[in-house]
């Protein structure tokens, strides 16, 4: 098992192609939540600039429920988004962890924090004129945290 990224309705296909280079380079799992807003082809990916993705761990889930049935047992779910209290350094992450993020210009949606899966919800601390983060640089922020502590990086 390793790192699993999880984006949730991505909108942006760039985002989504810069954040499966970083799974690449970091040997984690990608997995989309639900139909992303762009069309998922290897085409629409090197459009995107990925050209790693026959190395790219890729699964791909219908819906929330769906994926919440895929993660595994005695793992941990960060949702990570704005509305956290928790910064994403004060977890101790493990090799088996997921984190969720939401998409470009909603975020998660209320019936994910609502839902009976286990999970914390975990933000980045930024300065208060700004409003979010670009998706995959939150994703790599949070992704380099995660390996530094579970690899010693």
């Amino acid at each position: 098992m390793s790192l699993r990224i999880a984006l949730y309705r991505p909108e942006i296909p760039p985002n989504t192609g810069n954040i499966a280079r970083l799974c690449v380079a970091l040997g984690a799992e990608l997995h989309i939540v639900g139909k992303p807003a762009f069309e998922m082809t290897e085409k629409a990916a090197r459009r995107a600039g990925l050209d790693y993705w026959d190395k790219l761990s890729l699964t791909l889930h219908s819906d929330w429920s769906g994926f919440a049935e895929t993660l595994p047992s005695g793992s941990n779910l960060y949702l990570v988004s704005t509305k956290g209290d928790t910064s994403y350094t004060t977890p101790r992450y493990s090799k088996d962890d997921t984190f969720l993020f939401g998409n470009e210009t909603s975020g998660l949606p209320p019936e994910i924090f609502q839902s009976s899966v286990s999970k914390q919800v975990i933000r980045i601390p930024m300065e208060e004129d700004c409003r979010c983060l670009n998706l995959s640089n939150a994703v790599a922020v949070v992704a380099y945290e995660a390996l530094r502590q579970i690899r010693n990086w």
